[in-house]
C-alpha cells in the first residue's frame, strides 16, 4: 500500500493542491491577498494558489507528525528573520493562517482535535492522502516505466 512516506513531497502537495481546489469547504479568506505568511517575510506570497499550497502542507505535516498542535506547525512553516546587523535568528510563521487552514481541515473532517495535544488525522483524512499518494506513485512509474520493475 502506498503512503505519503513513499512518494516525493512536492509532487504529493501539487496532487493534494489539485483535489482541493475543487472542494468547496477551502475558500481562502479575503485577506489572503494582503497578508504575509511570517514575520521572517518581507512580502506577501506572489502565487496566487498559495492558500491551497499551505493547506495541502499543512495536511501533509499533521499526517507525519500528528498529534500536533498550532503552535507546532507554525514553528515548522517559519524562518529566518533578518536582524540588520544582528544575527538571524528563527522565528515562527503565522498562527492566525495556520489555525484557518486547520480549522477548514477540521470542516472537510480529514483531522480532528485530540485535547491537550493538538491535531490528528482520521481515517477519512488518511484515506485521502494515502489515495493521493499512490495516485503519484502510479504517475512517477507511467513517466519512468524503469522504476516498475522494482
Amino acid at each position: 500500500m502506498t503512503t505519503v512516506y513513499d512518494v516525493p513531497p512536492d509532487k504529493l502537495i501539487a496532487k493534494i493542491v489539485d483535489k482541493i481546489r475543487t472542494d468547496d469547504t477551502f475558500q481562502p479568506p479575503e485577506w489572503t491577498p494582503y497578508v504575509k505568511t511570517g514575520t521572517h517575510k518581507e512580502k506577501p506570497p506572489t502565487q496566487d494558489d498559495w492558500w491551497y499550497i499551505r493547506t495541502a502542507a499543512v495536511l501533509r505535516k499533521i499526517y507525519l507528525y500528528g498529534p500536533i498542535g498550532v503552535v507546532h506547525l507554525a514553528n515548522e512553516f517559519g524562518g529566518a528573520k533578518d536582524r540588520g546587523s544582528k544575527p538571524y535568528k528563527h522565528v515562527k510563521g503565522s498562527r492566525a493562517i495556520i489555525r484557518g487552514v486547520v480549522q477548514q481541515l477540521e470542516k472537510a473532517e480529514y483531522i480532528s482535535s485530540v485535547r491537550g495535544k493538538g491535531r490528528s488525522m482520521t481515517p477519512k483524512g488518511q484515506s485521502f492522502l494515502d489515495n493521493a499518494a499512490h495516485e503519484v506513485l502510479t504517475e512517477i512509474i507511467k513517466e519512468n516505466p524503469e522504476l516498475g520493475k522494482y
